[in-house]
């Protein structure tokens, strides 16, 4: 498995550190010898009782929604929606 970094945020509110990563996820190997698709995730740690994982089917698309969980998070915008493969 390869990981690729994305963007990594730390918010720290009055309840404690929130921790924002977003990251690409490949096999190490792809059959017949091509290249892996990657699958880039969202997590969020240091919530209670909320959505803390989000999926993306692009860089881009990675990208735009770690803003606008950052923004979700802070209060400036709702909370996103996961963009489908």
């Amino acid at each position: 498995m390869t990981l690729y970094p994305v963007a990594d945020d730390v918010l720290f509110a009055p309840g404690g550190r929130v921790v924002i990563r977003t990251y690409g996820v490949a096999r190490a190997g792809a059959a017949g010898g091509g290249s892996a698709p990657v699958a880039y995730r969202t997590w969020v740690t240091g919530l209670r009782d909320q959505p803390r994982y989000w999926r993306w089917g692009h860089f881009e698309d990675a990208c735009r929604g770690h803003r606008r969980v950052i923004e979700w998070l802070t209060g400036r915008g709702p909370l996103p929606a996961a963009v489908a493969a």
